[in-house]
């Protein structure tokens, strides 16, 4: 069992960054691929970015590729999605996932692959 815990949303302007946070409770966690998605209203909760539980392998949305980096600390059961540059159309609220793999550096892009979630964090970027 997993529970996961976002932190770190606000506001901020166009061109800021932001740093999201998520804390995990539960020993499955090292062997957890961490997702973060996303989800603006009226719209279809989508997939950001993922890291293996060894932290080897990362994959982003093209959205986001080169702005967003995804990072995890298996000592402190945390994971991070550093936010730059952000845009108005990054307005979301950001869940963390975590979906429990057998191989240390596989990661899953569906959501319906995540067995755990979080509450959401909002990021609002204003124009």
């Amino acid at each position: 069992q997993v529970q996961l815990v976002e932190s770190g949303g606000g506001l901020v302007q166009t061109g800021g960054s932001l740093r999201l946070s998520c804390a995990a409770s539960g020993r499955a966690f090292s062997t957890c691929a961490m997702g973060w998605f996303r989800q603006a209203p009226g719209k279809e909760r989508e997939f950001v970015a993922v890291i293996s539980w060894s932290g080897h392998s990362t994959y982003y949305a093209d959205s986001v590729k080169g702005r967003f980096t995804i990072s995890r600390d298996n000592a402190k059961n945390t994971a991070y999605l550093q936010m730059n540059s952000l845009k108005p159309e990054d307005t979301a609220v950001y869940y963390c996932a975590a979906g429990a793999t057998f191989n240390s550096d596989a990661y899953y892009l569906s959501r319906r692959q995540y067995n755990y979630w979080g509450q959401g964090t909002q990021v609002t970027v204003s124009s």
